[in-house]
């Protein structure tokens, strides 16, 4: 059976011109860190991407580590 996966797309920049120049990164909902893209092409390949265990490793390339940490 096929799993539904959902993402939040932060599109950071995008120039009318230009329609493939496309800049952000995705997060899929309940997972840790993040997955830059720099182009629809790479933006489509990551959402085409089979869904990974919620414990598969996180450090293959085009993934963004959280290092941002609380300051009190």
């Amino acid at each position: 059976m096929d799993s539904v996966a959902s993402y939040i797309i932060r599109i950071y920049r995008f120039e009318r011109d230009r329609p493939k120049s496309l800049v952000g990164v995705v997060l899929e909902a309940g997972k840790k860190g993040k997955k830059a893209f720099q182009s629809c092409d790479e933006l489509w390949e990551i959402l085409n991407s089979p869904v990974e265990s919620a414990d598969a490793d996180s450090t293959e390339k085009g993934t963004i580590r959280n290092t941002t940490r609380n300051s009190r």
